[in-house]
C-alpha cells in the first residue's frame, strides 16, 4: 500500500504549530485512530485561516529545545572573515598584513590563542611560524651577474643578460622559474597552501600569499585560494563545509565538541542539504554523535546480518506467500488470501490502531532467562535484529518515497484539472511528503538510540512517544497513497493537511522530550560513550 523516497531528505522549514495536537488528529481511549469532526476541522481552519496556512515556512524567530542556531556562508564571506581577522591581528601587533596571515593560520586562526602567545615571546613566536620581521615585501628582481643555485641557470644565459629573481626575506634568493615551479607542484600535486616554505633547506620561512600571487599562473593561484579557504573553514571548530555534492558553502555552529554527548546539532544549509553539525553525517536527531558511531560501527560489524535482515521479501503470516514491498507504508495485503498485517511485526494490522500496540518496542522479557552463551548470544543477535529490521526499513520507506514523490506530483495536475484549486492550493500533497520523509529519518535514528538505553521508565516514555509518531506516519503514508476521487478531494485535502500537522506535532513533541532528557540527564546507556 505505499512508495516511498530517497535518502536525500525534502526537508522544508519547520511548521509553525500553535493548535492543540488533538484538535487535528487523534486516538480515542482505545487507541484507535479518529480523524477529527466538522467542528475540528473548523477549528484548525480557524486557527490558520486556510488548510494552506499550515504549511507556512516561515520562521517566527522562535527556536525550539531541540534546534541549534547556525548560519551559512559563502566563499565571499569566508574570505570576508579571514580579512577581518588578519586586520584586527596587524593593527594591533603593527606588522604586516601578510605576516598575520601566516601567524593566524600557524595557530589555527585561534586568534585568542596566538594573542597571549605573541604578547609573551614575539620572537619565538615568528621563528615557530616562519615570520622575519622585515617592513619591505618580497617582489621580483631583474639581476645580472646571478646563477640560479637550483637549476644552476645563468643570467648570461639570458637575452638581455638579466635573470628574472626572487628572495624571501630571509634573503635566499633563485629564479623565478624555479620558484614557479617549486610553488605549482606544492598547490596542485600536494595540496599544500598555509606551510609552503622558502627553498633553502633547513629555511622555515613561510611564502606568503601576495607572494604567491606575483609567480604563479593565475590558473594555480585560484587553486591556492580555494586551499587557503578550505584550510580556514577545516581549522575552525565553528565552521564545517557543507557535505552535499557540488556545495560550496560553509556551515556556523557554535555547539562545542565536548557537548556533542548532550546535543545533536542538526543543521541545514542553505542549499537545502541537513546534516549533522558534530559528526558531518546525515542528520540524525535525536541520537547523540557517540552513539550513532556506535550503531554505524556495529552495523558494519554485522554486515551479513544487515543484508540477510534487508531482504525485500516476507512471507504472509496467514498464507505464507511470498509479498515483495514496494512503497513505504507498512500496512501490507496479501493479494492471495485479504489478510492485512504489518510489515514491521508480521502482526495483524487491526491491532496497530488501539492501546496495546507494540509494534515499536522490544520485549526483553524474551531474553531474560538466557542461562547459557549460546542462548544470551542468540538472545542478543534477537534484540540487535528488531532494532535494526526497524531503523533499515525506515530507511527503506524513505528511499521509496522518490517514486511516491512522482506520483505525487501527477496527483497534484490531477486535482487542477478535475477540480477549481490552483498549484498553488494543491502544495499540501507535496509538503505532506517531504514532512513524511522527514518524519521517516527521525524515526529511524530513534531505533538507533533506543538500542543503547537502558531499560527504565523513561525508556518507556520514550517508546511511548516514538510509538505515536510511527502511527501517524503510517496513518499519512496509507493516506497520501489513496486513489484521488473528483467528489471527495475537498475532504481529502483537509484530511491530508490535519495528517500533516499533526505528524510534524507529534515529531516536534518527540524531539523537544528527548532534547530535555539530555539536559535533565534522564537517558542512560549501557554503553560507555
Amino acid at each position: 500500500m505505499s512508495d516511498i523516497s530517497d535518502d536525500q531528505n525534502f526537508l522544508d522549514d519547520d511548521v509553525e504549530d500553535t493548535m492543540d495536537e488533538d484538535s487535528v488528529y487523534g486516538y480515542d481511549e482505545n487507541g484507535d485512530s479518529d480523524y477529527a469532526g466538522n467542528s475540528d476541522e473548523e477549528a484548525v481552519l480557524d486557527d490558520y485561516g486556510d488548510a494552506d496556512d499550515a504549511f507556512a515556512t516561515q520562521d517566527m524567530g522562535q527556536k525550539r529545545t531541540f534546534e541549534v542556531d547556525f548560519k551559512s556562508h559563502t566563499v565571499a564571506s569566508i574570505e570576508s572573515a579571514q580579512k577581518e581577522e588578519v586586520e584586527h591581528v596587524a593593527s594591533m601587533f603593527m606588522i604586516k598584513d601578510t605576516d598575520a596571515a601566516i601567524l593566524l593560520r600557524h595557530f589555527g586562526w585561534n586568534k585568542e590563542r596566538l594573542i597571549e602567545r605573541y604578547m609573551d615571546a614575539p620572537e619565538s613566536v615568528n621563528l615557530e611560524a616562519g615570520v622575519h620581521e622585515d617592513p619591505a615585501r618580497p617582489k621580483l628582481q631583474r639581476l645580472a651577474g646571478f646563477t640560479c643555485e637550483v637549476c644552476y641557470t645563468s643570467s648570461d644565459d639570458e637575452p638581455s643578460g638579466k635573470m628574472e629573481t626572487l628572495a624571501l626575506a630571509c634573503g635566499h634568493r633563485y629564479c623565478k622559474d624555479c620558484y614557479q615551479q617549486y610553488m605549482e607542484q606544492k598547490i596542485r600535486e600536494e595540496g599544500e597552501s598555509r606551510r609552503m616554505q622558502c627553498m633553502k633547506e633547513k629555511c622555515n620561512l613561510v611564502i606568503d600569499e601576495v607572494t604567491v600571487g606575483l609567480v604563479v599562473e593565475p590558473a594555480t593561484f585560484d587553486r591556492y585560494k580555494i586551499l587557503l579557504n578550505r584550510t580556514y573553514v577545516d581549522d575552525s571548530s565553528i565552521l564545517r563545509w557543507c557535505p552535499a555534492p557540488n556545495c560550496e558553502l560553509a556551515v556556523e555552529c557554535h555547539v562545542s565538541s565536548k557537548k556533542l554527548d548532550k546535543v545533536v546539532p542538526s543543521v541545514k544549509c542553505d542549499c537545502g542539504h541537513p546534516f549533522c553539525f558534530g559528526c558531518g553525517n546525515a542528520a540524525h536527531a535525536p541520537a547523540v554523535c557517540p552513539i550513532v558511531k556506535l550503531w554505524l560501527k556495529k552495523c558494519e560489524d554485522d554486515s551479513e546480518t544487515a543484508n540477510w535482515i534487508s531482504a525485500n521479501t516476507k512471507e504472509c503470516p496467514k498464507c505464507s506467500s511470498t509479498i515483495e514491498k514496494n512503497g513505504g507504508c507498512n500496512h501490507m495485503t496479501c493479494r492471495k488470501c485479504k489478510h492485512e498485517w504489518c510489515w514491521i511485526c508480521s502482526g495483524p494490522w487491526t491491532e496497530h490502531g488501539n492501546s496495546w500496540y507494540n509494534c515499536n518496542r522490544y520485549d526483553e522479557k524474551s531474553g531474560s532467562n538466557a542461562r547459557d552463551s549460546q542462548a544470551k548470544s542468540r538472545a542478543s543477535l534477537e534484540r540487535y535484529l528488531h532494532y535494526f529490521n526497524r531503523f533499515a526499513n525506515h530507511e527503506q520507506s524513505a528511499k521509496l518515497d522518490r517514486d511516491l514523490y512522482g506520483r505525487t506530483e501527477k496527483k497534484m495536475e490531477e486535482m487542477q484539472l478535475t477540480s477549481d484549486l490552483t498549484w498553488i492550493e494543491v502544495q499540501f500533497l507535496k509538503k505532506a511528503v517531504d514532512i513524511l520523509t522527514e518524519c521517516r529519518m527521525t524515526l529511524k535514528w530513534t531505533y538507533c538510540m533506543a538500542f543503547y538505553l537502558v531499560r527504565n521508565n523513561m525508556t518507556e516514555l520514550f517508546e511511548d512517544n516514538q510509538r505515536d509518531l510511527e502511527r501517524a506516519v503510517e496513518d499519512l503514508s496509507e493516506q497520501l497513497e489513496k486513489p484521488i476521487e473528483k467528489d471527495n478531494i475537498p475532504e481529502m485535502r483537509q484530511r491530508v493537511t490535519d495528517l500533516t500537522v499533526y505528524v510534524q506535532k507529534r515529531r516536534e513533541i518527540l524531539l523537544a522530550d528527548t532534547a530535555n532528557g539530555f539536559q535533565e540527564g534522564r537517558w542512560e546507556w549501557n554503553v560507555a560513550i
